[in-house]
């Protein structure tokens, strides 16, 4: 796939770097890392200098620009993620002062988020902080055992966003949770892209015959996929649950993409169901390309989440033509119409199954509504970043004036 790319105006002052600061880093794949990866590669590609500010990782990761990494420890309950202690790291600051940023940009609210925030301090660059997860649920679940520590982080995040000069959502009904929060100030709305949709594919229905003749997959087989961590909070046992539910006389091909710390119970629960013959697990995809054809080889991308703000995977899912199955009334759902550009179901089992065996007999339309997705609410990252250098020069004249 061929991917296109247009110029915008660049920086005319000295060059200095674009921070880009987060709590994951390849190895460590997912929705926000993902997003920083384009973040960075197309300011490379437009002639910014980007700096990525990240916690240490054991597994190292070349690239072709600066990072900076601090000092971490493992979360054992999030494995592989791992959590920043700045406070240990007695060089980091240092670099935070000294390092000629001429904008932050950060991602998370927590270690890297609070060195953003130092950084701003000493050396007066602008701040953007993105909100981009529903970071109590997080919390909750790492601190189940010290439940008392969830109220002291979630004030942190309430004082990283209150010091950002500007605060962005990807979606604007992200706005609900942010205020749920605490936060009281301005929020703009910047989606995020999808690489997929720079890529130029001339014939979507071709690709997707190709990707299901690919996999073997026949075409009476009704193909439904998850690609995201494999989490309880993103559905997944919904998913299984609907899976035994489903009649007997509908043929389909389930496959799980991904890793997370409910894998193991996941396998074990689609053992006990009886659906091992009908569900496949992969590890995390990295290469882009296989991936997207998991994507496109796809009739239905299942995804029964109440946690997920603005989801890039179901925008991935429609980019190759995929469309999901969302739960109503989820922050998801609000760029979906129902049976026009994706289908809304509630949020359980039954209703699930329900769906899936009246979609199954409307297989050969599914691509059109997944085409419509992809027309109504997928963005590629090229148009989006040349959204975002705009921003981020006409917030750095603004401020530094």
């Amino acid at each position: 796939m061929r991917s296109i790319r247009r110029k915008v105006e660049m920086p005319t002052e000295e060059k200095r770097y674009v921070g880009i600061f987060n709590d994951s880093f390849p190895p460590i794949i997912d929705g926000v890392t993902q997003t920083i990866l384009n973040y960075v590669d197309w300011l490379r590609s437009h002639g910014y200098d980007p700096c990525v500010v990240t916690p240490y990782n054991p597994v190292k990761t070349e690239v072709p620009y600066k990072v900076m990494r601090y000092f971490s420890l493992p979360i054992r309950s999030r494995h592989p993620y791992r959590y920043g202690y700045p406070k240990l790291d007695p060089y980091i600051w240092g670099k935070m002062r000294n390092t000629p940023f001429r904008l932050i940009h950060s991602h998370s609210p927590f270690a890297a988020g609070r060195l953003g925030v130092y950084a701003k301090k000493h050396q007066g660059m602008p701040l953007i902080g993105t909100f981009h997860s529903k970071y109590k649920s997080d919390l909750k679940h790492s601190f189940k055992l010290m439940p008392f520590c969830v109220p002291i982080i979630m004030k942190r995040i309430l004082n990283f966003y209150n010091a950002c000069d500007e605060v962005w959502i990807p979606q604007a009904s992200v706005e609900e949770t942010v205020r749920e929060y605490g936060y009281k100030g301005k929020l703009e709305v910047v989606d995020n892209g999808i690489d997929y949709k720079d890529n130029h594919v001339a014939d979507i229905r071709a690709y997707k015959a190709e990707s299901r003749k690919l996999f073997g997959i026949p075409d009476d087989t009704l193909t439904l996929l998850f690609v995201g961590q494999h989490i309880w909070e993103k559905g997944i046992g919904i998913i299984v649950d609907a899976l035994a539910r489903v009649k007997p006389d509908v043929k389909f091909r389930m496959e799980f993409i991904g890793e997370g710390y409910a894998k193991a119970d996941l396998l074990k629960m689609i053992d006990e169901r009886g659906l091992s013959s009908r569900v496949v697990t992969n590890h995390l995809i990295m290469d882009r390309e296989e991936l997207g054809r998991h994507y496109a080889a796809a009739d239905l991308f299942l995804f029964p989440s109440l946690y997920d703000n603005a989801p890039l995977v179901v925008r991935e899912a429609a980019s190759l033509g995929t469309p999901s199955i969302i739960p109503n009334g989820s922050t998801t759902s609000e760029v979906v119409t129902d049976g026009v550009n994706g289908f809304l179901s509630q949020h359980s089992a039954d209703a699930y199954a329900r769906m899936i065996e009246r979609l199954y007999d409307k297989r050969d339309g599914l691509v059109e509504v997944g085409l419509n997705a992809s027309d109504s609410f997928v963005r590629g990252w090229n148009d989006v970043m040349e959204e975002v250098a705009d921003r981020y020069e006409k917030l750095i004249k603004r401020t530094t004036r």
